[in-house]
């Protein structure tokens, strides 16, 4: 890229924040830790779902649907209920990985103007940020649940150009996720994918501009480096 972006938008949701305790909480209604995946991945794909189809939802609404799906054939320790709301509540409680603090800190300083842009709610964003020390570092703190549709597809990620006044090919989505990447790309942006597990990026996707392995790795990479 011959200028270094302008505007950094992240994804949240395990980009961000690590979501393995959420393993302990399906631990902690009696069910099996390795369901936490499952039921990640389905939330996903409902959202990605309804997006194809023209509406959206909630990630909440979502997210405990799916949620009753996953428990629905488990011995639960608790009644149903008791345990969506248990699982559910671990998102507002979730630590960040641990090169987003110093990773963010570094970008800030380097002058990039810093976003989120998560297809949750903005109140998570929000607790996750504080809690680690790093939300005056950001500008704007935005959802899907204010776009038309959940990423990837384009309407979000115009939203967050929009909300900014930047022009998409300025801005830069980092995101752990593939599906993020190519989404954004598609939509003009700039992509870095975070590649904290020393994954094959899949070749179905668009490539991403940058790949790399911490957060702390990006002020270099993208070029904003004192």
């Amino acid at each position: 890229m011959s200028q270094p972006p302008t505007v950094i938008v992240f994804d949240v949701n395990e980009t961000l924040s690590d979501t393995s305790p959420l393993k302990t909480r399906f631990d902690d209604v009696g069910a099996p830790e390795y369901l936490a995946d499952l039921w990640f991945a389905g939330v996903l794909r409902d959202g990605f779902a309804l997006a194809a189809a023209g509406t959206k939802e909630k990630f909440s609404a979502i997210a405990d649907g799916v949620l009753r799906n996953v428990l629905n054939t488990v011995p639960l320790n608790r009644r149903m209920d008791d345990a969506v709301e248990h699982v559910l509540q671990g998102f507002g409680s979730l630590p960040v990985h641990p090169d987003v603090a110093d990773g963010i800190t570094g970008l800030k300083d380097a002058g990039a103007r810093l976003i989120t842009l998560t297809n949750g709610a903005v109140e998570i964003s929000e607790q996750l940020l504080t809690s680690a020390g790093v939300r005056d570092c950001f500008e704007a703190l935005l959802s899907v649940e204010d776009a038309a549709a959940w990423k990837p597809a384009r309407a979000p990620y115009q939203y967050a150009a929009e909300s900014t006044g930047e022009n998409p090919a300025n801005m830069l989505l980092v995101a752990v996720h593939p599906w993020d990447i190519d989404g954004a790309s598609r939509a003009g942006l700039q992509t870095a994918w975070i590649n904290r597990t020393g994954a094959e990026y899949p070749a179905h996707f668009n490539a991403p501009d940058f790949s790399v392995t911490a957060i702390t790795e990006l002020t270099a990479a993208v070029g904003l480096a004192p």
